[in-house]
């Protein structure tokens, strides 16, 4: 945080982004307390968890941020690590996102995305590790040397309906990176499962499959329609100000305008979110669509957002309401910081916390999986 500080305090003369509006028309609405939905804890104590991801046939598997992947068997967490790697555990860097092989188990690899020094540098990789029951073993690098730091690694990975893995990638808190080609910074990437560059990438013999991002931290696909949407942190002051979170659709090829543009310009060389917050801090992490709905889980603000996405004409999205869950209009939160959504195969909702990362105040029994259960129409 010290070094963070520090860099905002310089002088910010000449670096200011053009500001565009707020995309959608609703406003958020606080729920501390979400009518009908039970909360229980159902795995804790863990160690910075990044993202959970549901074994086929039953089980789990959890990245903890200092290189352990820990294997759950039952709701219970088990002692031995499913697998450990050597990693740069600084900042917010570390183990991160964890995607299983689209055709699991009967390929049995996973991917993980983690931060490494190298000559007292740091990059991030994409490994892919082989799964040999209750542990795994490294198998081979899939993607390397994307620019690392204390700062802005994205992170996470998912297999797309294609069968293609997607790899959000953070500028590295060099914002030139996001609208440079030649860097795989500020990027939305897009491999097949040995790493080989799809032919119908939008640009040639790239992996880019969309960019100028600033720290991109989640991936999912909406069931009705196929779009793909991504969850991104937006400014920190580094630009003259704050805020301007965004959830986007990413389509193929397109620029989101990092560092140049923030909210909705409505410019044509630049793709507008769906949902970007002006005034509100929010950084979003993972996300998942739940009950037709879509739930984000936020870092700074200590809210699990459900957002309604009305589907219009041609697949054109329409924002109804946002609410912020577990945390009241005067800051007051129920579980902390969230890092990762996720549908679990029982379906429930599954909530990570991040309060040992040290940026949040741990409850006890920190850091937990939040196991939610509502009816349908819980608001």
């Amino acid at each position: 945080m010290a070094l963070l500080g520090a860099f905002l305090a310089l002088p910010l003369m000449g670096c200011g982004a053009e500001t565009g509006s707020q995309p959608q028309g609703a406003s958020d609405r606080y729920v501390p307390e979400p009518p009908e939905v039970e909360v229980t804890t159902w795995v804790d104590g863990l160690q910075v968890p990044w993202d959970l991801t549901f074994l086929p046939g039953g089980g789990a598997l959890v990245t903890e941020r200092r290189g352990t992947i820990r294997i759950i068997r039952d709701g219970k967490l088990r002692d031995t690590p499913y697998a450990e790697l050597a990693v740069a555990d600084v900042g917010e860097g570390g183990l991160m996102g964890l995607a299983l092989h689209p055709e699991f188990p009967e390929t049995p690899y996973l991917y993980v995305m983690h931060t490494y020094r190298s000559g007292g540098d740091l990059h991030n990789r994409v490994l892919r590790l082989h799964h040999k029951g209750d542990r795994a073993v490294r198998d081979e690098v899939i993607l390397d040397k994307l620019p690392g730091g204390h700062f802005h690694n994205g992170g996470r990975l998912a297999f797309g309906p294609d069968g293609l893995l997607y790899i959000t990638a953070g500028e590295a808190f060099r914002r030139h990176l996001a609208q440079s080609r030649s860097s795989l910074g500020g990027k939305i990437l897009r491999v097949g499962p040995d790493g080989a560059i799809p032919e119908d990438n939008p640009f040639p013999d790239s992996p880019i499959y969309s960019f100028g991002h600033r720290n991109p931290q989640g991936l999912v696909w909406d069931p009705r329609t196929g779009a793909l949407l991504a969850s991104e942190h937006g400014p920190s002051g580094e630009v003259g100000f704050g805020a301007f979170d965004e959830i986007n659709r990413i389509e193929k090829g397109a620029n989101y305008g990092w560092p140049k543009v923030v909210g909705a310009p409505e410019r044509a060389d630049f793709a507008d979110p769906l949902v970007a917050w002006p005034d509100t801090t929010t950084p979003p992490a993972g996300m998942t669509f739940h009950q037709g709905e879509l739930f984000v889980a936020t870092l700074g603000s200590e809210a699990l957002l459900r957002v309604e996405l009305a589907v219009g004409e041609g697949s054109a999205y329409r924002v109804e309401a946002i609410a912020r869950w577990f945390r009241a209009e005067n800051g007051e939160s129920r579980y902390g910081r969230l890092r990762d959504a996720v549908t679990g195969p029982d379906g429930a909702l599954y909530v990570l916390t991040s309060n040992r990362d040290g940026r949040g105040r741990p409850r006890e029994g920190d850091d937990r999986i939040l196991r939610l259960t509502f009816p349908d129409f819980a608001p």
